[in-house]
């Protein structure tokens, strides 16, 4: 299936149904009196998050979704029906955007997570509301209000823990395939990743976590250049980014150090925020090096860049060195995940002792 991870819809949400003009009738009771019922109010539309959805490609197929509108008001005080709501399936991290002001209107990041998109208009108040002491029989109901109609765009960004980045042909998909279960295309050619992929990475019974490979990236990617410029969005839920850099290029006078410092570049483009996170550098293909000749490389690279987070020689494509860099994302992620035990244990120690004091 095509991977799609933008899609623009139009949400209408039903109009109220009117209130009800009406009068009572009945035998042995002149003027009754008014008892016009209340219209029922609109359906609304409603976004849903769905693990089991995986891409936006339902959309493309259908770009207006309509709640349904409420019932009028009928004599004898019976209230109109309410219109029945709408709800959206999309996959388990879509934002959604108004298109119209630019607003993120929210976010789905939870399976079961629900988010109102236009809401369904009220019904109309029927005669029996406006009846007064010196309005003893009105002619007037209210009509219903407009349900609310929206312009969205909904963009899938990727729920991983690590994301992977890195120039064209540096070995991405060919690392995920050595960690993971996920099996990505693999060519000698560049570009070969069209979209991105998720790997689970299993250390043992409970220890695991996810891998996003995206398509690779190029100089001016973030003003649209190459393919990797409409997936940047998916790196940026990810905790951890492993950058793989080509040890061996093929062409001469490339520089690994240039390219790191590119990607940096796009990144910082994209969103600043992101060079904010904690990112290591993974040097890959050592297998085209001799042994001796390895080390000291990437070792220069690193001095060159001034690097000073964890960095680690691999050979990707012979799964050399590529175990210990599962264990110590593992120990990455559980080691966040016993510091925000601690902080929250804290701050309900704290909490507690102020209820105390």
């Amino acid at each position: 299936m095509k991977f799609v991870d933008e899609a623009q819809i139009t949400v209408t949400a039903g109009n109220g149904g009117n209130g009800c003009i009406s009068f009572r009738r009945e035998k042995f009771i002149p003027l009754g009196g008014p008892d016009g019922g209340d219209g029922g109010d609109g359906g609304s539309v409603w976004l849903q998050a769905d693990e089991n959805l995986n891409t936006l490609v339902d959309f493309r197929h259908q770009r207006h979704y309509r709640a349904q509108r409420g019932q009028n008001g009928m004599g004898r005080q019976m209230f109109g029906k309410a219109g029945e709501d709408v709800v959206i399936r999309v996959p388990v991290g879509t934002e959604v955007i108004n298109v119209g002001t630019e607003e993120i209107i929210g976010d789905l990041t939870r399976h079961g997570e629900r988010l109102l998109v236009a809401q369904g208009g009220v019904g109309g108040k029927g005669n029996v509301h406006f009846k007064s002491s010196v309005n003893r029989a009105p002619r007037k109901a209210g009509p219903g209000t407009e349900g609310e109609e929206r312009e969205i765009r909904l963009e899938l960004k990727l729920l991983a823990d690590v994301g992977l980045l890195g120039f064209p042909n540096a070995g991405k998909s060919t690392f995920i395939r050595a960690v993971s279960a996920a099996t990505p295309k693999v060519a000698d050619y560049p570009f070969t990743t069209l979209y991105p992929n998720l790997g689970v990475v299993s250390v043992e019974m409970d220890r695991s976590f996810v891998i996003a490979d995206i398509p690779g990236l190029i100089e001016g990617a973030a003003d649209g250049a190459g393919l990797g410029a409409q997936f940047l969005r998916h790196v940026q839920r990810t905790r951890l980014l492993l950058h793989l850099v080509d040890i061996a290029p093929f062409d001469e006078g490339v520089d690994p150090a240039e390219q790191v410092r590119a990607i940096e570049a796009e990144l910082r483009k994209h969103d600043p925020a992101m060079l904010e996170k904690p990112r290591w550098l993974v040097f890959n293909k050592a297998d085209l090096l001799p042994e001796s000749e390895r080390e000291p490389r990437a070792r220069a690279v690193v001095e060159a860049l001034g690097w000073t987070a964890p960095w680690f020689v691999v050979s990707a494509i012979g799964r050399e060195g590529t175990w210990p860099i599962v264990l110590k994302v593992q120990q990455f992620f559980d080691d966040q995940k016993a510091a925000a035990l601690e902080a929250a244990e804290d701050a309900a120690a704290r909490a507690e002792m102020a209820r105390g004091g």
